[in-house]
């Protein structure tokens, strides 16, 4: 009964067999006299490295080869020979310009927001060359690594062209993970066992700090001024907002940590001003929670100055944080729908402070007109300063 099942299953699984072996580089063949004793199967992005290595002169051949990559795209393979990932790649770039004609060329990659423009290599780059068919492009070139270590940290990449020049590549899924590490001699790739890349890392960054500086500051700021208008919220609006204090404060250390990391893999290149408000909020920040264990009694008589000094040191952080993330945006370039969602986010922080606002202003007023006729009534007794008590002093 299981004959009539078991010819298509032997068909399939020849198919699977098949292009498996199709997919695999060692069983591709390049036209020509090009023949490299070492090849990889890199893990993302339908990619393979094949080379050989010349340990006297410390030359290395490389053929690098893209499948199932439209020609409106571009490619590129690196090495990173001071790091891991993307900052301080030494990239070969290849894409077919719109009159079909292809481009290869050498580009350091000094930044996230390099545009990968033409230049020179830490390291001499021959015989650099570039073919398009069948939806694979094939980068060939010939390096000189005199002082760089047969185990290297590559990445690998493409995108689309926007007006024969590359633009921003995709920064999730295969484009975020499509990087690891080569050994020349051996042949051995893979990842870095524990490392995590700097485009996790700049993920990480960049989500920490928009939830910490940029959400839960906001919303302590929030229940700090709002909720004690509440009588039922009296009691404990103090420490919710230390308690969003806090969180902020720490997620938000966690952040600084990961961008420190991420500025000790990038030496050379600095965002000055992106920086300076880092650590400016940081300071401030710290401050700002140690200003919640000191804070006076009501009766005492720098309690005036600590609140001036609370909400002058709060909001300025509030503000200087907003204007951060959104520097932190121009240089991560993420997703458009992050920019929009945390868009989003301020504007429904914005109308909520906005709509208990007027609730506050609402509330103060119904409270004062409420004591008004009191006062009046007090005072027809002699009993608020006025009335029985000027008809004493006259």
């Amino acid at each position: 009964m299981f004959r009539p099942a078991l010819i298509p299953s032997l068909l399939l699984l020849s198919l699977y067999i098949s292009s498996s072996d199709a997919q695999s580089c060692t069983n591709y063949n390049f036209t020509g006299d090009r023949i490299f004793s070492h090849c990889a199967d890199l893990p993302n992005l339908n990619s393979f490295l094949h080379w050989n290595y010349d340990e006297s002169t410390k030359t290395v051949n490389i053929g690098y080869r893209h499948m199932g990559v439209a020609a409106s795209r571009w490619v590129a393979w690196a090495i990173n020979p001071t790091g891991r990932g993307m900052i301080g790649a030494q990239a070969l770039v290849a894409f077919q310009k719109s009159d079909a004609t292809m481009r290869a060329y050498t580009s350091p990659v000094n930044s996230y927001q390099a545009q990968l423009a033409e230049g020179d290599l830490s390291f001499p780059v021959s015989d650099l060359t570039a073919t398009y068919a069948g939806n694979e492009y094939t980068i060939f070139a010939t390096l000189k690594l005199d002082n760089v270590s047969t185990t290297l940290s590559q990445v690998w990449q493409e995108g689309p062209l926007s007006e024969d020049s590359p633009a921003q590549h995709p920064t999730s899924g295969a484009n975020v993970q499509s990087s690891g590490n080569l050994n020349l001699l051996s042949g051995q790739t893979g990842r870095t066992p524990g490392a995590v890349d700097s485009g996790t890392k700049k993920n990480i960054h960049g989500v920490l700090n928009s939830v910490s500086w940029g959400i839960l500051l906001p919303i302590g700021a929030i229940t700090a001024r709002y909720l004690k208008v509440f009588p039922a919220a009296n009691p404990t609006w103090f420490y919710l907002h230390a308690l969003f204090q806090s969180l902020a404060y720490i997620t938000g250390v966690a952040g600084w940590i990961t961008g420190l990391q991420l500025g000790s893999q990038s030496s050379g290149i600095t965002y000055t001003a992106h920086r300076i408000i880092g650590i400016v909020i940081f300071c401030l920040a710290t401050l700002q929670v140690t200003a919640l264990l000191l804070r006076p009694k009501k009766e005492h008589k720098l309690r005036f100055y600590w609140n001036v000094y609370h909400h002058f040191i709060g909001y300025s952080v509030i503000v200087l944080s907003i204007i951060n993330i959104f520097k932190g945006f121009n240089i991560l370039h993420p997703d458009q729908k992050w920019r929009t969602a945390y868009i989003g986010v301020l504007i429904g922080l914005a109308a909520l402070a906005a709509i208990l606002e007027i609730y506050t202003w609402y509330v103060v007023l119904k409270r004062k007109k409420s004591s008004h006729p009191d006062k009046m009534s007090n005072g027809n007794h002699g009993c608020n300063g006025y009335g029985a008590s000027g008809q004493e002093r006259v």
